[in-house]
């Protein structure tokens, strides 16, 4: 507990100073992690073959971690330490006015914190001695055989210098137990014991240092250039402060830059796998999904599968989202096997394991690029199955890097509904009114960051029910932020023409296979022939005839080339199929092959 000469003689700038040293520490990690990723994995990737350069990388993707830890752990610590300070400044205040009483009245403040005031009338009772504790309202003097104005001031200074030091033992208190968390154990090893445990340290931070940075201030149901303006009134340190507290809320915030978004989106990323990888380790491996119970014996729903797949299934998503960040500048192999170029240093725009899961990831630095393009996935799609849906858009930065030399391309994955599960569930089309917002709202974010329209050319590509997602978008108020729009394998877009896409129907394009069964299912059991439906994604089905998809000559829009087959070979490396669109997110429509 401290004394209140130790309140008095406090200085709070040598909090301030050390939680602008800690803050120092957290940002140069973040930055030698950017360094290693950058300047060191991808040049190894991209130029090494063999075990040597693969042991190298391997430390090298240790190496990164550590740092990712440090400049969260470091950033705990700062902000631990600038709420301490903030926090005593009240208490400390409100000693030295009292203080400050006690010397204009005469006083002496003892070093129990009893105070001395000027002695009573001779041979009269009291010691002229004020101590906390006593009775309230402090009375003057009565019964010290004369009144003693002195008294009550003397009483309540003391009650004061008391409050002020027990406030600020219990700060004290409460600041010392998190701080002697925020400990790691020795060696270069980070355990997932250990950033499972940032979780917990966040969440501590959290309680005692809220107030240092407010949660509520986080823009929430904001535009996105709301959400920019907000974060552009922050000072480094402010913004520093919400990156280390709330870096699931940072991470989600359209409109912010895209390092921001990434560097707050991989924090939660490794407290998660973590988590959830302690989780899978307290079950058996792969469960039998049936066991025999009752007597005599059925076969019933194993409990412990139950908590197994869907623990199972995050990791799954999780891993290939970790694998594409750790990927940078690894070559690919194209349909022949031959090498292709490496990808570029990949940004987490979006994560959150609610529902299917979300997960947004960039192949490149959208702010910045020339040319972007945003790829939603269809049926099916969440975080189990990223791996797929991260791969192409891999593949379309490839191609589309090749068709546009001197310029730089980002190309999204962008996994931010709730699609449909299965196929039969895709006749509804609430999953693509549901998520149009969150496409809006992110297409306006990137826009948003990038500095405006005119600053990169944007394609929105949808893949199968993603196309009816992208119909949703293009259909609500205000105009979607996008120069192009490609539908592939579409059943339908909720609209009839392509002139109702927002873009003009000069820049809507189509792909589809011809041994694709989702166009076809889209045109008829879908549209209205075989289900006996009079809509289909609310487009009027009338006098029998066959609505118009994005692959039908009467939607209007240009119909591309598709040399590959089925519903999932348009990223085929080396095809037309991928090629063609490869050439309209670069803006090379003269090039593009149509049908």
């Amino acid at each position: 507990m401290p004394t209140w000469q130790q309140l008095r003689d406090l200085k709070i700038t040598e909090y301030d100073d050390a939680a602008d040293g800690w803050g120092h520490v957290s940002n140069r990690a973040d930055a030698a992690r950017v360094r290693v990723d950058q300047e060191m994995s991808i040049p190894v990737r991209s130029t090494q073959k063999g075990e040597t350069p693969d042991a190298a990388v391997g430390r090298l993707n240790r190496l990164s971690d550590n740092f990712q830890y440090l400049h969260s752990e470091c950033g705990l610590i700062r902000t631990t330490l600038n709420a301490l300070a903030k926090d005593l400044v009240a208490p400390r205040r409100k000693l030295l006015r009292a203080l400050e009483d006690a010397e204009s009245l005469g006083f002496t403040v003892n070093d129990d914190g009893s105070v001395t005031y000027p002695n009573p009338v001779p041979l009269a009772p009291g010691n002229g001695k004020a101590t906390p504790g006593a009775p309230a309202p402090f009375l003057p003097g009565k019964g010290e055989g004369q009144v003693n104005e002195h008294k009550a001031k003397a009483e309540d200074i003391a009650e004061r210098i008391s409050a002020a030091v027990s406030d600020a033992t219990e700060i004290d208190s409460r600041y010392a137990g998190v701080l002697r968390k925020l400990k790691a154990p020795t060696g270069l090893d980070v355990t997932k014991e250990m950033l499972a445990d940032s979780g917990k340290d966040m969440q501590a931070v959290q309680k005692v240092a809220g107030g240092l940075a407010d949660k509520g201030d986080i823009p929430h149901g904001k535009s996105p250039a709301e959400n920019k303006a907000w974060w552009d009134r922050l000072t480094r340190e402010q913004r520093d402060e919400y990156m280390t507290l709330y870096p699931a809320q940072i991470g989600a915030l359209d409109g912010i830059p895209s390092i921001a978004r990434d560097t707050s989106n991989r924090m939660v990323l490794a407290q998660t796998m973590a988590q959830t990888q302690i989780a899978l380790d307290a079950l058996p491996d792969n469960p039998p999904q049936f066991i025999q119970k009752g007597d005599p014996p059925s076969s019933v729903v194993n409990p412990v599968w139950q908590k197994w797949v869907p623990l199972r299934d995050r990791m799954k998503g999780m891993q290939a989202i970790q694998a594409r960040l750790d990927s940078s500048g690894m070559p690919g192999k194209d349909s022949k096997g031959n090498p292709t170029s490496g990808v570029p240093q990949a940004y987490l725009l979006g994560f959150d394991t609610k529902g299917d899961g979300r997960a947004i990831v960039a192949t490149g630095n959208p702010d910045t690029a020339d040319n972007t393009a945003v790829y939603v996935p269809g049926t099916g799609s969440g975080l189990a199955n990223a791996h797929g849906d991260i791969g192409r858009m891999s593949d379309l930065w490839r191609t589309a890097n090749q068709q546009s030399p001197g310029q730089t391309t980002s190309t999204i994955t962008w996994i931010g509904y709730d699609a449909p599960d299965q196929i039969p569930n895709a006749v509804a089309r609430h999953y693509a009114y549901d998520g149009a917002p969150a496409l809006n709202s992110f297409m306006d974010g990137l826009q948003t960051a990038q500095g405006g329209p005119d600053n990169s050319h944007t394609t929105l590509i949808g893949h199968s029910y993603g196309t009816t997602t992208v119909g949703a978008a293009a259909k609500l108020p205000g105009h979607i932020a996008a120069d192009d729009i490609v539908a592939i394998g579409s059943p339908g877009m909720l609209v009839s023409d392509a002139s109702d896409l927002d873009v003009g129907s000069d820049h809507v394009w189509s792909e589809a296979a011809r041994t694709d069964p989702v166009p076809a299912l889209g045109q008829e059991a879908l549209g209205g022939r075989k289900l006996g439906v009079s809509t289909w994604h609310g487009i009027p089905y009338n006098a029998g005839s066959i609505i118009s998809i994005p692959s039908d000559e009467s939607f209007g829009a240009h119909r591309m080339d598709v040399d590959t087959s089925g519903h999932s070979g348009y990223w085929d490396q080396g095809s037309t199929s991928l090629m063609n669109q490869a050439n309209v997110v670069v803006g090379r429509y003269e090039r593009v092959k149509e049908d």
